[in-house]
Formats: C-alpha cells, structure tokens, sequence
C-alpha cells in the first residue's frame, strides 16, 4: 500500500506532496497533469523489474508514445533537465517469495523508499543519452512513529497488523566518498546476522540496487520490491473482456481485462476447495452440498453483486468446452437467456471484471484505474464508486483474507465521479507556475477541500477555494440556440427545452 509520494522533477510534477488513503479520486481537467501522477508510480514500479533506461522508454509522453527521454524530466524554458527525485512510504506484507519463488519474511513492514536520477546528454558521435542513479536508499519507519505516517482514519487493531517488526539501520543506502563518487550499500538483512555490506559504484549501475536483492540476504528489501510490482493499472478493454479463455490461460485478470473466464473459473474452484472443509457433511461424512452448487457460489456471488449495480442479472457462469478447451463467460438475464460475453454491454462487463477483484483475496497492492466513469451510464457511476470503494481494504478492521490490504487510486475528469466520492478521498490537480532556478515552468497543485484530513495541520494540505471546487461539481452546459432550425436543430435548441432550462 502505498500511503505517502513525493515527486519532484518527473514531467510537471514539482514538490509534490501527497498521502493517500485505502480509496483516493484525482480529479483535474485534461492535460493538467493528474495522469503524470500514475505515470510516476508505475515508473517507480517498472524500475524495480527492468533497467533504468528501458523503465524510462516505457513512460508514455504526453501523445502516448516514446520519443525522448527527456519528456520525463521536468525542463527548464532553456532546456535543462531537472533531476527526478521520487520517495515513497509504503506498506509491505509480512511475507512473501523473490523472484526465484524463496520464501522471504520482512524484519519491519513499514517503509521509505527514495530514489534520485538525473539526465545525463550524448557524450558523443552515436552515444546513447542515459539516466544515471544518483542516491538510492531504503529505510524503515518506527512502529511508534506510524500513527503519524497514516494520517487517515484507521483502528489501532488494523494498524497492528499492517505495521509490524523492528530495525535500528536502513536496509539501502548512498554515501559520498571523499573522491565526490557515490556508493550505494545495500546492508545486510539476514535472521542470523553477520552479513556483509555490498557496495556498489552508483554512477555504473545499470538498475536500481532494489531490484537486484534476493531473499536470502536482504528479505525486506524483497518484500519492497514485490510490494511496488505488485501496482497495477487497470484499463479495462471491451475487446480484451469479451474473450474467451484457453484452459492453459492466466488465471489473473490482466491490466487491460483480459482473461476475465479464466479468473472466474479460478474463483470458483478456489472457493469449491476451501469450503469442502467447513460445509457439514451426513453421518457417512460426505459433503451434503454438491460439488457443482459450491463451485457456483463464488459466481453466485458476483451476480448478486450485479444485481445491486444491474437490472436484469439472473446468474452468471463460466462454460468450460472440452473439445475446444475454451473457457466462456455467460450471463442470464431475469429471462432466462443466457448471454455470452460478445453479447454484454461494456458497463456490464467493466462491472463484472471490478466484482471480480473484489472477492479475489490472492489481488493486493495498488489498483490505478482511470477515468472508470467511461462506458458507464451516468445514473450508475455512484454504483461503480461504491464497488471500488469496496474493493479498497477497510482500515477500521484487521487484514486478513477477507480484508485484504488493497488500494485503490482513479483519476477523473468528470464532474459526476467528484459528486460521488467522499470528499476525504479527493484530490484536485490545478494548474499553477513554478518559479525554478528563476524560470517559470507549468506545473500542477494538489489540493484538497476544508475539513477533511488531508486539510489537518498534521498533512497540512493546501485546500481548494469553494467557487474552484464547486466548477469541478458543474459541468460546462452550452446554450441551446433556438435559431437553429431543421437538420441543424439540436435538442438543446428546442425552444420547450430552451424554456424548461430557464425555469430551472
């Protein structure tokens, strides 16, 4: 979980400051700047899995494509770029496995993570530009400092069981020497103890060092990483939710919605096993509930949680074809039809991938979701906002399988989606200049509205005027002209419409 961000330097991001809660809506107009802020965070994820460079060429610019990594830094009018600089404080499990599937236990779980990287130009004919690693360190945070780093509202019995352990060293740090190189040292983290202190020039390295550590020697650096690999986006696709599933398919749901059939059919599985052992059984200690009724029950699950977001959703089920080897997705309606996926509106099917995270207890980490207002009909965006919100763990409970610690950040420019949150969980990102070095650069602000946490003096966030925040609530209607006549009249124009407008 990812509870405080700083950025500085990333696109126009500048002094950003923000800490976020179980459930957070950025809102902001087009091109302000809010989507930069997932662009960051998945930044910060991709570099704990691939070198420095290929995380950078992985960034969209502002037309969705790569062109020069120099779009990432924030540049002066004169052309120079400013370093990035990017800490985190994050919440990690208590255990977990490396990338050679060692099982690793965290000695604390919360952290600070910062990296600096600065730009570094062609140093000559046919040289490649770079992205050097300047300071990189990971650290912990006092468990009876914690209350102070979570400045939302949570239970003490839910912070007890996400901030856990002690540590009276960092686990990553940056040292000048006296030659003005730096030397990132990563510090030993083993049970045992009496590990040594790897040392690593950083201007050489190719990655970050976080991304390089095994659960052998550094368990917590680990657990950190997998925490921030973990973050993902989620663009749900029409296209990518209507297909069908080959039995050999992943049974995760995939950023763009894919593989929707098979995580179904991995729910209901999942669940058919777990409860064979708490249903009751006959004298002769058989199941008295037939394996096909348990195996429902997950399905069953989600169209009830459809029905609450839905009319008409009767049942929903995933077909298994053995001569294909083919797993489907059909829906009944109140009918009795039974529908397959191509046939589903994409609200239905956006609703139905959400509902799936929802019971899925094996999803953790950070969600990013943007704009989930499209493909939704406006009088149900109050329904998907309370499904995410649901998805988001509850922090006045303890973790576990049935609280998940789960997060989720979306991003919005509709003014319906702001109505619809609570106003503790958004954020507005406005436009304002920055006077850097003594130039002018377009960057953005957060803020947030009065009387919420984010406004105590504990965060101390600035806070949108009221005329500001209630433009956010008013979408801009255009005039109806009653001069328009013929193929040209719109239905604003209709004078009866024109009338009912002034009697509002």
């Amino acid at each position: 979980m990812l509870t405080h961000l700083r950025v500085d330097g990333f696109k126009n991001l500048i002094g950003v400051d923000l800490y976020f809660g179980p459930f957070t809506c950025v809102a902001g107009a087009n091109a302000v700047g809010k989507s930069n802020l997932f662009d960051a965070i998945l930044f910060l994820k991709a570099l704990m899995d691939v070198p420095i460079l290929d995380a950078a060429m992985a960034v969209r610019d502002e037309h969705g494509a790569v062109s020069d990594i120099r779009h990432l830094f924030t540049q002066t009018p004169s052309g120079i770029c400013l370093p990035i600089c990017i800490e985190a404080e994050i919440l990690v499990p208590p255990t977990g496995s490396d990338y050679l599937d060692q099982p690793a236990e965290a000695k604390t779980t919360f952290l600070s993570y910062r990296i600096k990287l600065e730009y570094r130009a062609p140093n000559g004919h046919g040289a490649r530009p770079r992205v050097e690693l300047v300071e990189e360190s990971l650290d912990y945070i006092k468990k009876s400092e914690a209350h102070a780093h979570l400045p939302f509202d949570h239970s003490v019995k839910w912070r007890d069981t996400v901030v856990q352990g002690r540590r009276t060293s960092p686990y990553i740090s940056t040292e000048i020497q006296e030659d003005d190189t730096r030397v990132i040292k990563l510090h030993q983290d083993t049970s045992t103890g009496g590990g040594r202190t790897r040392l690593f020039q950083a201007e050489k390295l190719p990655r970050t060092v976080l991304s390089t550590v095994n659960a052998q020697e550094s368990p917590t650096a680990v657990l950190a990483r997998q925490e921030m690999l973990n973050w993902r986006p989620l663009q749900l696709e029409p296209s990518a939710l209507r297909m069908s599933d080959g039995f050999d398919a992943p049974a995760q749901l995939s950023p763009n919605g894919a593989h929707l059939p098979a995580t179904l059919y991995r729910l209901a599985q999942q669940w058919k096993e777990e409860d064979s052992t708490r249903q009751p059984r006959d004298q002769e200690g058989e199941a008295q509930m037939p394996d096909q009724q348990r195996e429902g029950f997950a399905l069953t699950q989600i169209a009830n949680r459809l029905c609450e977001l839905i009319d008409h959703v009767g049942a929903v089920r995933i077909d298994r074809d053995e001569k294909r080897e083919l797993l489907t997705l059909l829906l009944t309606d109140q009918y009795g039809t039974e529908l397959p996926a191509k046939a589903l509106s994409d609200g239905t099917l956006r609703f139905l991938a959400l509902a799936s995270v929802e019971i899925d207890p094996t999803l953790t980490g950070l969600i990013c979701l943007e704009e989930p207002e499209n493909g939704i009909h406006p009088e149900r965006i109050g329904a998907i906002i309370g499904l995410l919100r649901d998805i988001a763990v509850d922090p006045s409970l303890a973790v576990g399988d049935d609280n998940p610690l789960r997060q989720v950040i979306i991003n919005t420019h509709s003014p319906i989606v702001v109505g619809q949150v609570p106003d503790e969980s958004v954020i507005f990102a406005v436009p304002e200049q920055r006077i850097v070095a003594g130039q002018v650069i377009k960057g953005v602000s957060f803020r947030c509205l009065s009387g919420t946490w984010r406004a105590q003096d504990k965060v101390g966030m600035r806070t949108l005027q009221k005329g500001r925040a209630l433009a956010f609530l008013q979408p801009v209607a255009e005039k109806g002209d009653a001069s328009r006549k013929g193929g040209d009249r719109r239905v604003i124009d209709r004078e009866d419409m024109i009338q009912m407008k002034l009697e509002l």
